[in-house]
C-alpha cells in the first residue's frame, strides 16, 4: 500500500503535529515501511500507489480508559438529577454504581459482549484502532472473570485491538459495606489471580477516592500485580485529593487517571515515575465539576498527557473520542495538538504499547485518513466525523 498526495501528521518528535505536506506513507506487511515527502519517495516504493486528495493522515486513535462492558443503563438516573433528585436520592432509588453492579452481575457473558459492542462500534466508526476496556462493575470473582472474558472477546468481533484492566478496587460492594479491607483480601486479590491466570489482564488498575478505597487499601492491590508481574494504572484525585497519585508514581504505574486534584509536586511524582496522566474531560462535563486538572503543571513538568472518553453508564456517558478531544481543548485548555497527542502518541504509553500511536517506519500501520487539510480541525468541530477511511494493521 502506497498513500501519495497527503498531509501527514505523524505525532513524531520536532515540528508541530510532526506534520509533512505533500507526503507520502508505504505499508508492508502491516508495518509503516516510509513516510516523507513525496518527492524523496524512494524509487523500490514507484508504484502508481493511492492518490489520498490533499486529505490528512494521522495514527489511527485511541481510547486508553473505557468502561464499555457493563449491564444496564443509567438514564432514568440522569433524568431523576434533571428532575432535582439529589445523590442521596438516587442512591435510596437503587441508582448509582449499585445499579449498575447489580445489571452487571444479571448480565451473561454474550450480553455483556453485544453490549460493548455498540460503544465499540462507534468508537472504530472514528477511527479507533486500541480501546482500553475494564473490568469492575461486578465486584465479585465470578462477575470480574466474565467482564474480562467479554473485554476479550471484542477483538475477535472487531477489527481493533484490545488491552484489558482489572478494576477489581473499583467500589465496595453492598455485601462488604464498612468492610473495605476485606474486600480486597478476600473478593479482589483471589479475582486478581484467577483472572491473571487465565490470561485476561493487561494491567492492573484501582480507584483511589473517599467513595472508594484508600491508597493503604489500594497497595496491596498494587503489590499484588507487582508480583504477577502485570503494570499498574489508577484512577486518582478526581474528587478530592487522597494521595492517589503518589501512589501511582511509586509503583511506577503507565498512568493516573483523572488527576483533577493533582498537585504540582504529585505532577513532579509522575514526571519522574514517567507516568502519563489521563484527562477524563466526559465526567468532568458530566458532574458539572469545577476542578480542572493542573495542565500547566504537567507541562512544565513534561508529563504526558492523554485523553479518553471514560465511557461508562454514569459518570462520562460518552462514546466519541473526538468530542472527547474537543472538550479537551474548551474545557482543560488544551492546545489542538496537544489533544491529538493525547489520543494517539499518549494514549498509547498511557497502555505501555510501543508499536502504535506515531507514524514512522516499524510502527503498526494503523491510520487515519480525515477528509480535512489541517489537524487542528479534528478537535475544533463539534458532532462532525470528518473520517475518510481506517487503516487497521495495514488493511483498510
Amino acid at each position: 500500500m502506497l498513500l501519495r498526495n497527503a498531509t501527514v501528521a505523524t505525532m513524531a518528535d520536532g515540528p508541530a503535529y510532526g506534520l509533512i505536506e505533500d507526503a507520502a506513507v508505504a505499508v508492508e506487511g502491516g508495518l509503516i515501511r516510509w513516510v516523507g515527502l513525496e518527492s524523496d519517495l524512494p524509487d523500490s516504493y514507484a508504484a502508481p500507489g493511492e492518490d489520498m486528495g490533499g486529505r490528512l493522515i494521522t495514527p489511527a486513535p485511541i481510547d486508553c480508559h473505557t468502561h464499555i462492558v457493563h449491564g444496564g443503563d443509567r438514564a432514568r438516573e440522569f433524568e431523576m438529577r434533571l428532575e432535582g433528585a439529589s445523590y442521596e436520592e438516587v442512591a435510596r432509588a437503587g441508582g448509582g454504581i449499585v445499579s449498575t453492579v447489580r445489571a452487571t452481575r444479571e448480565a451473561s457473558e454474550a450480553e455483556l459482549l453485544a453490549g460493548a459492542l455498540r460503544f465499540a462500534d462507534a468508537l472504530i466508526a472514528e477511527g479507533v484502532s486500541v480501546i482500553e476496556v475494564k473490568s469492575g462493575y461486578g465486584l465479585d470473582v465470578e462477575t470480574e472473570l466474565r467482564m474480562l472474558r467479554a473485554a476479550r472477546a471484542i477483538e475477535s468481533m472487531r477489527p481493533v485491538r484490545v488491552r484489558t484492566s482489572f478494576l477489581g478496587a473499583h467500589a465496595v460492594p453492598a455485601e462488604y459495606e464498612g468492610r473495605a479491607a476485606a474486600y480486597v483480601s478476600e473478593v479482589c486479590l483471589p479475582a486478581l489471580e484467577q483472572a491473571a491466570g487465565a490470561g485476561l489482564v493487561d494491567a492492573v488498575d484501582g480507584f483511589c477516592e473517599t467513595i472508594a478505597f484508600s491508597a493503604e487499601e489500594i497497595a496491596p492491590v498494587f503489590d499484588r500485580a507487582r508480583a504477577l508481574g502485570l503494570p499498574v494504572k489508577l484512577h486518582a484525585e478526581q474528587l478530592s485529593h487522597q494521595g492517589g497519585t503518589r501512589l501511582a508514581a511509586r509503583y511506577g504505574a503507565l498512568s493516573a487517571d483523572h488527576v483533577e486534584y493533582t498537585t504540582e509536586e504529585d505532577a513532579a511524582a509522575l514526571a519522574d515515575a514517567g507516568s502519563v496522566a489521563v484527562l477524563l474531560p466526559g465526567a468532568f462535563y458530566t458532574l458539572h465539576e469545577t476542578q480542572r486538572p493542573p495542565v500547566a503543571a504537567f507541562r512544565a513538568r513534561g508529563v504526558p498527557m492523554a485523553l479518553a472518553t471514560d465511557c461508562n453508564p454514569g459518570s462520562s456517558p460518552l462514546a466519541s473520542l473526538l468530542l472527547t478531544m474537543n472538550m479537551g481543548c474548551t474545557l482543560f485548555r488544551l492546545t489542538p495538538e496537544e489533544a491529538l497527542a493525547g489520543v494517539t502518541r499518549n494514549a498509547a504509553k498511557a497502555l505501555g504499547l510501543a508499536d502504535t500511536g506515531v507514524i514512522a517506519p516499524g510502527m503498526r500501520a494503523d491510520l487515519a485518513v480525515w477528509d480535512v487539510r489541517q489537524p487542528a480541525e479534528l478537535a475544533y468541530r463539534i458532532g462532525y466525523n470528518p473520517l475518510c477511511r481506517r487503516i487497521f494493521g495495514g488493511d483498510g
